[in-house]
């Protein structure tokens, strides 16, 4: 796990902290699965941790002072028509409660955009990132906005399990289509 130092204000004084991403592996794919089961209403099949094993630099855990608190989880999906270009798609990114406003979310969504700008020497370039967010999550789909996202669709019934059933679709362009 990499890590980095970050100084942040504290009500009464400055605190130092740790903040470190994390690959994916089968080692700890399952502090991922509990992760996501608090975060998320939803329950995310075998096929999908699966996937999130192989998509490399595109899902990741987050770590405050060595302690599991988020993490990010994409896929990437081909464009049609297109065999030099691809999506990615944010299926996860979530921080635990006690430890957002601390610019963990921030650094798992940096880290993502970065990696889908770098040209990619063997396969797809990275087209555009979308996500979907329930249309009450007015704090999320501001989160998302400040990176240059934008809501592209009202999706209705999205979400036909939940009380809030419509999502919105955001989207960065990261590449044009001709």
């Amino acid at each position: 796990m990499g890590s980095t130092t970050t100084t942040t204000e504290d009500k009464s004084k400055a605190a130092a902290f740790r903040i470190g991403l994390g690959d994916i592996t089968p080692n700890n794919l399952g502090q991922l699965k509990r992760l996501n089961t608090v975060l998320f209403p939803v329950v995310y099949t075998s096929s999908f941790y699966k996937e999130v094993l192989e998509v490399g630099e595109f899902a990741k855990i987050i770590y405050f002072n060595d302690i599991c608190v988020g993490g990010v989880c994409c896929r990437k999906e081909n464009v049609p028509g297109s065999t030099s270009l691809q999506n990615l798609y944010i299926a996860t990114l979530g921080v635990l409660a006690p430890y957002r406003r601390l610019g963990l979310g921030s650094k798992l969504l940096k880290h993502i955009l970065e990696n889908a700008k770098l040209p990619s020497s063997s396969g797809p370039k990275i087209a555009k990132v979308y996500l979907h967010v329930q249309t009450n999550n007015e704090e999320a789909v501001e989160f998302y906005k400040k990176y240059g996202f934008e809501v592209v669709e009202k999706c209705e019934n999205y979400y036909p399990q939940f009380d809030v059933k419509d999502a919105f679709k955001l989207e960065k362009v990261l590449i044009e289509k001709n």
